[in-house]
Parts: structure tokens; sequence; C-alpha cells
């Protein structure tokens, strides 16, 4: 059997369809079938049950799309030795970023990458931390810029910088005249969300409920941007909290709403995220490196606690 046959394999397995994984592999519906047939007779066993709709593995299926997946992975590392070895740096390379990280680092490092590393073709999607997940296990993303610890066992994590909660206090509030505030000065209940999906959400409940005894049964808004959540807040509807580097881009008359909490500050931590076989490693060591060389100066916040960004469910 090939490479190319098992990666038809793997097609069939995600895309549960013999037509639409031909598209994604570009050979016609009939090639595809007949050479993974051909491996279904060299191993002596089905491992797609086509009697069902849509086209399931069977049990012994799994085991070999698994066993193909390492047998995929590793012959892509050999090309990726041959390039460490020639020290090059350069490629397609799929980066995938959470919406609350996006708007702010993105422009922070981009133009820096691009020129340092011209040879690289970056291809960059915003996308929410389980499809992330998901791309990243399927090989879809190469790596990923999300917020930690997510606890997956396939995937490596790079701490790149600790980013604090900000809370946005109109000045109608009754905390608005503190200098700095706690965790125990929120209350649940006034806080403007992002909608449901954000792992930046789940980090503002978490933080609520490690301090809050109180049921937790409905939000007033919820939004799925900063912009609207601030001006929600201006219009007297409650207050919202933001992550650091999106409040230094704020306007000077905003920026005087801006409370921080008291040490230690609530903060997510900030990672690029990879599968652990490191595939391209390069490229993610470059591009850490970059991260870290324009961040080290907007954002220094050590003293923090970290808040976990995963949902309870």
């Amino acid at each position: 059997m090939t490479i190319t046959q098992l990666q038809y394999v793997l097609a069939v397995a995600e895309h549960k369809n013999f037509t639409l994984a031909a598209e994604k592999c570009f050979v016609t519906q009939p090639t595809l079938s007949m050479q993974i047939q051909k491996v279904e007779e060299e191993l002596n066993i089905q491992i797609f049950d086509r009697s069902k709709k849509p086209i399931q593995l069977t049990e012994i299926g799994h085991k070999i799309v698994n066993q193909a997946k390492n047998i995929v992975n590793e012959a892509d590392r050999m090309q990726d030795i041959v390039e460490q070895q020639k020290g090059f740096i350069g490629g397609e390379f799929r980066l995938g970023i959470i919406p609350t990280i996006m708007p702010t680092l993105l422009p922070m490092f981009l133009n820096n990458f691009i020129k340092k590393y011209p040879k690289v073709k970056l291809i960059i999607e915003e996308l929410n931390t389980d499809e992330i997940i998901t791309r990243l296990k399927n090989g879809h993303l190469d790596a990923a810029i999300a917020a930690t610890p997510l606890m997956e066992e396939k995937i490596k994590e790079i701490v790149l910088y600790f980013e604090p909660f900000v809370a946005y206090i109109p000045q109608s509030h009754k905390n608005y005249s503190k200098t700095e505030i706690e965790v125990s000065d929120l209350n649940i209940d006034e806080i403007l969300l992002l909608q449901d999906g954000h792992c930046f959400r789940d980090g503002i409940l978490n933080l609520c409920k490690n301090v809050s005894k109180n049921e937790i049964n409905h939000f007033q808004l919820e939004s799925g941007s900063f912009e609207t959540l601030i001006k929600l807040a201006d219009e007297g509807l409650g207050i919202t909290l933001l992550p650091y580097l999106h409040t230094l881009d704020l306007k000077d008359s905003d920026k005087t709403k801006l409370k921080h909490f008291k040490e230690p500050k609530p903060a997510r931590e900030v990672s690029l995220i990879f599968p652990k076989t490191e595939l391209k490693i390069q490229i993610i060591d470059a591009l850490r490196a970059t991260i870290a060389g324009v961040i080290k100066g907007a954002i220094v916040f050590q003293n923090v606690e970290i808040i976990s960004p995963m949902s309870k469910k």
C-alpha cells in the first residue's frame, strides 16, 4: 500500500462520503474508491461499512485509521527532517487563532513575521477553541493561538504571555469611583458577556463561580464583539470585562472607565499550541520567537491568577 492510498482512507474516514473525500483529494470518485478497495484487499478486511449512511468505520477500520494517521504523520516528518537539516523555513503553514485574540495580537506580529520569513505561506483562520482542537487533531491546522490550559493529551502548549482581565465600568456604576476592584465586587447578573462559544466568556463565568454562591439564571445581553459590549455598558446596561490588549486601542475617554483588578490579577494564559508530533517545528519556533519579540514590551504582568478557559458543565 502507498501513502497516497492511506491519505484517501483518512479522507473518507473524516468526511464519511466517498464523493466528498474524492473532491478534497482532487481525484475522481472511482479512482479513490478503487485505491481504498486495494488497501482492503491487501489487508483482507473491510475498513468501511458502506451499507450505512453516512459511511461508518468498522471495528477494525477504527484501528486501521489510527495507524494510518501515524504513518502519514511520520512520512510528513521525513520532509521536515530534511528541511530542518537545510535550515529551510518555508512552505504552507496553517494557523488558527481564537476570535478574542485575533484582532489585537495578529497586527502586532504579522508584518514582522512575513518580512522575516518570506518563504512561509501563512494561512490564518479565525476559529473558536473547539474548532481549533478538532482541526489540530485532524491535521488541518499546523498550530494555533488560544487560551490555555486545554488539557488535551495530543496537543502541546507553549505559553506566550499572561493577559489580565480588565473591567469596563461606566460612570453611572457604583464601582466607577474605585481605583482598583476585586473579584468580589463583580455581580454576574450585570456583566455583559460574549455569546456562547467564546472561551473568554467561559473564563468570566469560571472567575465568577470561584467567588459567587448565587445561582446563575440568565444574562441580560450577549454579543459577538467587545465593541458592542462597550457600547451597551455606556448605555447603562451593565459592565463588561475585556482582555488587557483590547484596552490599549480604546479612546482616552473610554480608558477612564477601565478598572484593573488587585493582585493577583485574574488573567488568561495565551499559548501557541500544536500537535505533539511537532511537524513543521522550525516554523512554530520562528512564530513563537516573533510573537515573543513584539509582546514583551506590551504586556509584562507576572503576579496573576490563571482562570480556566474551559466551560464548566
